[in-house]
């Protein structure tokens, strides 16, 4: 029985210890967009980006992630250093969507289950898709094209966190999304019909977009705890 005890002890302490804790919250920031139409700045938030986000705790070296987050676009050719791009002039705002998931990696061990206050660097990566409204440039003026698309790309996230008491996280982070398309600025038409008569701008690049900003989250789920009498 003493061994069978023991086993048990050991197991369950185990299990507790294997226990998740999950955090719910929100992300409000500015996004601005990299492409063919607009300034070239990297970092430059211009437009309001809001959403959720959940993340699963795996250790205290990574979690599993997903975010939504909602922002509209903005390319100002009178922002951009290029004087090629002032001189051009042209400017749009496309709403998107953004669903992403992935995992998120801390530098420092960072333990929700610590008494003392934690904080570290992290980075996350994963995919993302956006949805879009497609539209192109007639001289100049923006046409729609009644339709939308979707984005996929691959963001690549830095950022600093930090435990401000023991059920609240805050942290701030830049996060840059590298699509798969070059439709989000009107350079290139969804409509086949329109690419060669309608594209402009550098066709071997795709769009970029950026999100910074800070996120609030709630942390809950079971602590490990063993205790033996």
């Amino acid at each position: 029985m003493k061994y069978i005890s023991i086993l048990l002890i050991t197991f369950f302490s185990i299990q507790l210890s294997s226990a998740q804790i999950h955090e719910l919250g929100v992300f409000v920031g500015g996004s601005n967009f990299i492409g063919d139409v607009g300034s070239t700045s990297y970092i430059s938030p211009s437009q309001l980006a809001i959403g959720g986000i959940y993340k699963w705790n795996r250790s205290p070296r990574h979690s599993w992630r997903v975010s939504l987050l909602f922002s509209e676009l903005e390319g100002l050719d009178s922002k951009s250093d290029d004087l090629g791009r002032k001189d051009r002039g042209y400017e749009f705002t496309n709403q998107i969507v953004e669903l992403s998931a992935g995992m998120e990696f801390t530098f420092l061990d960072f333990d929700l289950h610590s008494s003392r206050p934690v904080a570290t660097p992290y980075l996350y990566s994963g995919i993302s898709i956006a949805k879009h409204d497609n539209f192109y440039f007639n001289n100049g003026t923006v046409v729609s094209e009644d339709t939308s698309s979707f984005a996929y790309g691959i963001p690549l996230i830095l950022g600093f966190k930090a435990s401000i008491s023991s059920q609240f996280i805050l942290a701030l982070e830049v996060g840059a999304r590298y699509t798969f398309s070059d439709e989000l600025d009107g350079s290139v038409p969804d409509s086949e019909n329109l690419m060669e008569s309608k594209s402009f701008g550098n066709i071997n690049n795709n769009d970029w977009y950026t999100f910074t900003g800070v996120t609030l989250t709630y942390t809950f789920g079971r602590n490990p705890c063993f205790c033996p009498n």
